[in-house]
């Protein structure tokens, strides 16, 4: 089943590239948030083949089913068809597919894929152990993906000289930056780096950044596969409401500021 979640999101990511060799189209939801026709292309493939499982899906681009109803489910996928709208209408790359799956409203398998590189995520919580690849074409077989030369290896930061810190280079929000400010006070020197979508999650997976704020609104469908991905190479994703690890399939989808560290 997991084989056919990481084509999904391949298929969908040669659908979005489609479109974004194109001219690119966009309309506007009713937040003003760009909406793009890739994302509905995207929207459409992932749930061909997430609907053969059974499971439950919980979608930025689908209607949302009730909590009523929802509060009863042990699984559900939790999806993001094309995760940095903006990123793709800049034309950088820094734009992603997510495909999380929940069970007891805590990720326990993440997919993300790079459709401009190609480049694919994986984060299994039940084995403790995340993969990255290059992927050629949506038809590989991807059995070869769970072994040892693919593990992302994190870095967790024991010194004093230096701390990465995922963020905006140039705007960012108060709540961040006293954040920041009070790592100075801790570190002889902190270092921004900067991502568009998932990948920031994917920065601290693969030990390429050390702690990432998120002090800025999020929903669910924008985290559930990152956090499953730093959740299985051994970072936790910390409600700063709760200060707990952040749940999912809440009445609200709206999450909680979150620190990832």
């Amino acid at each position: 089943m997991m084989n056919d979640v990481i084509k999904a999101a391949i298929v969908a990511g040669e659908k979005i590239i489609e479109i974004y060799n194109e001219d690119i189209q966009v309309k506007y939801k009713k937040d003003d948030s760009p909406l793009t026709i890739a994302d509905k292309a995207s929207n459409d493939v992932i749930q061909s083949y997430l609907e053969k499982t059974d499971i439950p899906i919980i979608s930025e681009e689908n209607k949302q089913i009730d909590f009523s109803e929802r509060k009863n489910w042990d699984k559900c996928w939790i999806v993001d068809p094309l995760d940095g709208t903006k990123e793709f209408i800049k034309k950088n790359g820094e734009f992603t597919v997510n495909i999380a799956l929940v069970e007891n409203r805590i990720p326990v398998y993440g997919v993300i894929y790079v459709p401009v590189t190609k480049e694919l995520y994986v984060g299994d919580v039940t084995v403790n152990k995340a993969w990255k690849i290059k992927v050629d074409n949506s038809e590989e077989d991807f059995s070869n993906l769970y072994v040892v030369n693919n593990e992302i290896q994190p870095t967790f930061n024991n010194s004093k000289d230096l701390i990465r810190v995922v963020g905006s280079r140039s705007h960012m929000n108060v709540d961040t930056e006293n954040f920041v400010e009070d790592l100075k006070a801790k570190y002889n020197k902190v270092q921004i780096v900067s991502k568009g979508s998932s990948l920031k999650f994917c920065l601290v997976a693969e030990g390429k950044a050390d702690i990432y704020p998120r002090f800025a609104p999020t929903m669910e469908w924008d985290t559930a596969a990152g956090q499953a991905i730093c959740n299985a190479v051994g970072f936790e994703v910390i409600d700063q409401s709760t200060q707990k690890p952040l749940v999912y399939n809440r009445e609200n989808l709206l999450n909680n500021y979150f620190l990832v560290k």
